[in-house]
């Protein structure tokens, strides 16, 4: 089979195309044929490796998967002998942000993964495009309380996390200001955002209004630059780790010295996220927003557009 390679960490020059040996799947395990999967900012960070505690999870000195890749789109292939809850030809999709090998034609998976049946009325590129920053987005969300009442303001909203918190958000009922930049207002507006803010004409930080929740879905601003547009009891939460690493310990520092709190939003439990998403995707409630398509043979020119940092929504692999 086909697959994206790498021995090594790096830029996307790294990456090769190479004929591999396809997966056999063990008896709790599912072959995935996969059809899409995208090339997400975690990507880029497992590729690189930065921050350099990633290497905890994937390998201190090289990757320890030679195949990358975190979320997929697929038909199952196979199933092994101990899987009971899907079957042969089964539309499926998931995710797992410290890899999955799935950027190739076929991977395995355990079926009691993050992994969920794609709704009847979602294409393969439609699900995969809402994994990784859909689930991000979720996390955002964990331990907070909403009604329709709640201003939040979330800053990169054009992002895959942020076209995904926004929707999240306003299907909870809450007041939405959403900042971008000037080609996609129109788009954020359609995904419920109640006011919107263009960050190529006004700094979003002199708003005059004030905000229970802050959420930085593309980690280019601080809670020291926002803290005056929270209320009192407000919360800021960011999806990077802040200047000088300042995400992980603000939250303690202001939880015992202000009133107003940072929180970092630790990414968890991916298979309640996929089931979550699927539950949206079934009803019609959350919209894929996919910027553009590449082919596998032009892996290295996704990741460098990814890196960029000018995506909207999701970048997608097809595979046919």
């Amino acid at each position: 089979m086909k697959a994206v390679t790498r021995n090594q960490y790096g830029p996307p020059d790294v990456l090769n195309i190479e004929d591999i040996k396809q997966p056999s799947p063990k008896s709790d395990e599912l072959l995935i044929h996969v059809l899409a999967t995208t090339v997400n900012r975690t990507d880029c960070a497992i590729l690189r490796a930065k921050p350099f505690l990633m290497r905890a999870f994937t390998g201190m000195l090289k990757p320890k998967s030679k195949v990358p890749g975190t979320d997929f789109a697929g038909i199952i292939e196979e199933v092994g002998a101990e899987v009971s809850d899907f079957k042969v030809g089964d539309r499926i999709w998931g995710l797992n942000d410290l890899g999955l090998s799935s950027q190739a034609e076929y991977m395995v998976i355990k079926a009691n993964q993050a992994i969920s049946i794609i709704p009847n009325n979602t294409s393969f590129k439609e699900a995969v495009a809402c994994a990784e920053g859909g689930h991000y987005a979720f996390n955002f969300l964990n331990n907070l309380n909403f009604n329709k009442d709640t201003k939040v303001l979330v800053n990169g909203a054009t992002g895959a996390i942020g076209v995904n918190l926004v929707q999240l958000l306003s299907e909870k009922g809450v007041q939405v200001t959403a900042v971008g930049n000037s080609k996609n207002i129109e788009l954020i507006k359609s995904l419920g955002a109640k006011k919107t803010i263009d960050y190529l004409l006004e700094d979003f930080t002199i708003d005059n209004e004030k905000y229970h929740y802050i959420f930085d879905a593309v980690g280019k601003s601080s809670f020291y630059k926002c803290r005056h547009l929270l209320l009192p009891k407000g919360i800021y939460k960011s999806s990077e780790l802040g200047p000088y690493s300042q995400n992980l310990y603000l939250p303690i520092w202001t939880k015992l010295f202000n009133s107003q709190k940072v929180v970092f939003p630790i990414p968890k439990n991916p298979k309640r996220t996929i089931e979550y998403l699927t539950n949206l995707l079934r009803k019609n409630i959350l919209k894929a927003v996919i910027d553009r398509e590449y082919s596998m043979e032009n892996i290295k020119d996704a990741y460098d557009f990814v890196e960029s940092g000018e995506k909207t929504g999701s970048v997608i692999i097809r595979y046919k």
